[in-house]
């Protein structure tokens, strides 16, 4: 009877500790679930910074993007401005200028005055030869203004119809240029010469 009792007591006690054990471990379970979810809600001190410093870095991604392209749209307004101001030079060059037609009108008023106080004795060369000269020579440096601005332009690689302006600005300073020196070296004309008058003789009587 004794053992009997035995048993039935230690089967109760282990009925108890493993009627216990689930409760343990709900509890423990229920007890440790919300600190798990408050832990994966509240995310650590250190992702803050992390997400600032993404957004810093894309805010400097956009920055840098920016001006590229600010830049290439500048230079690219620059080179045709240069292009299209390089083929006005050159046209001008070969037309003439207003800047020339007044150098020149002046140095034939200079003329008449040396020749009015005496300073000069060569009449044709003072009065016409130095205007024509003067009015080359400035058409000169419009022709060789619009080949360095096409070079210029022409240094790096550039668009299409930009390349083509320069070009046309550079084939118009080259044949400015020709042009000029024939007019100042005297080679398309040469300068009118006064005609040699002899003793004319006197009829006799």
């Amino acid at each position: 009877m004794d053992t009997t009792k035995t048993e039935a007591r230690t089967d109760d006690t282990k009925a108890a500790e493993t009627a216990e054990a689930p409760g343990t471990t709900e509890a423990t379970g229920t007890s440790e679930a919300p600190e798990a979810t408050k832990a994966d809600a509240e995310p650590p001190a250190g992702a803050a910074v992390d997400e600032d410093a993404a957004d810093e870095d894309r805010e400097e991604a956009e920055d840098e993007d920016v001006p590229p392209a600010a830049a290439t749209a500048t230079a690219s307004v620059a080179s045709g401005a240069g292009a299209v101001a390089a083929a006005g030079l050159g046209l001008a060059s070969l037309t003439g200028t207003w800047m020339g037609t007044v150098l020149a009108e002046r140095q034939t008023l200079l003329g008449q005055i040396k020749l009015q106080t005496g300073k000069a004795t060569d009449q044709i060369g003072t009065v016409y030869g130095a205007p024509w000269h003067t009015h080359a020579l400035v058409n000169g440096l419009f022709a060789l203004l619009a080949v360095v601005v096409a070079g210029l332009v022409l240094t790096r690689t550039r668009p299409a119809w930009v390349r083509a302006v320069a070009w046309g600005g550079i084939a118009l300073g080259v044949l400015g240029i020709i042009v000029s020196a024939g007019m100042y070296f005297d080679l398309f004309a040469s300068l009118p010469t006064l005609p040699k008058t002899g003793g004319a003789g006197t009829p006799g009587s």
